[in-house]
């Protein structure tokens, strides 16, 4: 029978960083996962390019019913401590923008980091295993798996959330911390774009599907995000709708500024005194694709020249323009969702060392707490900086 002191489940990046530190420090660690590669995840993340952390992480960019948790474990592995093991390896990355680090190549470049520090560690990796059982030992737990009853002193959970099932996620690490008495938040997709259904509305994101605008304000419940949109054959997708796609609730109205960045109504009556004889959906063609402008024209606002626009009709515009409000039908949900929003309660987990509250030597780390991050590198941080914290004390 196997007997490694700590056991983590799910070879994903909180897995991964946990398995390496804590072997790192002389544990003998196990790590198992039922898929037949490590790391998934991270070699689909950023377009294949791996957005790994952001320089402007802070407690302030994740969303938990806990806010406070999140804090201790961010403190002791930032984001200048993985951009230190990066160089480390020599993996040449960028900002794209926003803090957002991403590696010039491929994002195998990162899971190539996170194999070379497991294995220089001695890390015991075995992919395509599944566990069936768990349960209290004299000693910590007691597992039965594929590969034969395993015993250990500690446990970790690095087996993620529900988002994208199609690599491997599943629910499996919530039921693990309900068998052991934890209370799970209503989870939910997060970071996911928005279908419509209003027929004008849905007519009007078909056709412009595939086109992008660029920093736009997209508001919800008092949060906002200035960043691209998209539209798309379903709804509305780019990284402003999934950002607020996280603090939207169903039934809630989302309000979208097309152009944050204009003074809308000044620079209307401004069109009005030097082009009087040009059309509205000429100069709309300057700032959004001419088939934008022309759709919007359609759907909107009757297109005709400047000078026969009252003053009234302008403010109109002006504010449809800035406050185009809509109520989404739903989202994406999980197929596409980058995160999922919830999950297993931090009030009953230690924020110095993610062991449970409720069974000694069982830990719980990334994703499948009640800890979600913003768009842009951030649930990476998290994932990075849970797994080191539960790392030195397993």
């Amino acid at each position: 029978m196997l007997s490694p002191q700590v056991v983590i489940i799910g070879a994903g990046a909180a897995g991964l960083m946990c398995a390496m530190t804590a072997a790192a420090r002389g544990r003998s660690v196990l790590l198992l996962d039922h898929a037949n590669k490590a790391g998934k995840k991270i070699l689909m993340s950023g377009g294949g390019r791996c957005n790994f952390t952001n320089m402007y992480c802070e407690p302030g960019n994740f969303l938990s019913h806990n806010p406070h948790f999140c804090k201790s474990a961010l403190a002791r592995f930032t984001q200048w401590d993985f951009i230190a093991l990066v160089a480390k390896h020599g993996v040449p990355y960028h900002e794209k923008k926003l803090g957002q680090l991403f590696c010039d190549n491929k994002s195998s470049d990162i899971l190539g980091i996170l194999l070379d520090e497991c294995q220089q560690a001695g890390v015991d990796l075995r992919l395509d295993t599944s566990v069936s059982t768990i349960e209290r030992a004299e000693k910590g737990y007691r597992l039965t798996t594929s590969l034969g009853e395993l015993n250990c002193e500690s446990l970790v959970i690095a087996t993620g959330g529900l988002s994208i099932p199609t690599l491997g996620a599943s629910g499996f690490g919530y039921q693990i911390a309900r068998q052991f008495g934890h209370e799970l938040l209503p989870t939910r997709a997060g970071l996911v774009p928005f279908t419509l259904t209003d027929p004008q509305l849905k007519t009007l994101c078909t056709e412009l599907s595939g086109t992008s605008v660029e920093d736009c304000r997209v508001s919800c419940n008092g949060q906002s995000f200035v960043e691209n949109i998209l539209f798309t054959h379903r709804g509305l997708s780019g990284p402003a709708i999934l950002q607020i796609s996280s603090y939207w609730q169903p039934g809630d109205t989302v309000s979208i500024d097309l152009l944050p960045h204009i003074d809308l109504p000044e620079w209307l009556l401004e069109q009005q005194r030097e082009r009087p004889s040009s059309e509205l959906k000429t100069l709309m063609g300057e700032i959004f694709t001419k088939k934008m402008a022309g759709l919007l024209a359609e759907h909107w606002f009757a297109s005709k020249p400047m000078k026969q626009y009252t003053a009234a009709e302008l403010k109109a515009i002006a504010e449809r323009l800035s406050d185009w409000q809509l109520v989404p039908a739903g989202t994406e949900g999980y197929r596409t969702a980058e995160v999922t929003l919830g999950g297993v309660d931090t009030r009953e987990v230690s924020s110095k060392t993610m062991e449970s509250l409720k069974s000694p030597g069982l830990y719980f780390i990334g994703e499948v707490l009640d800890v979600t991050g913003h768009l842009g590198g951030f649930n990476f941080q998290w994932a990075w900086a849970s797994g080191y914290a539960a790392a030195q004390y397993v």
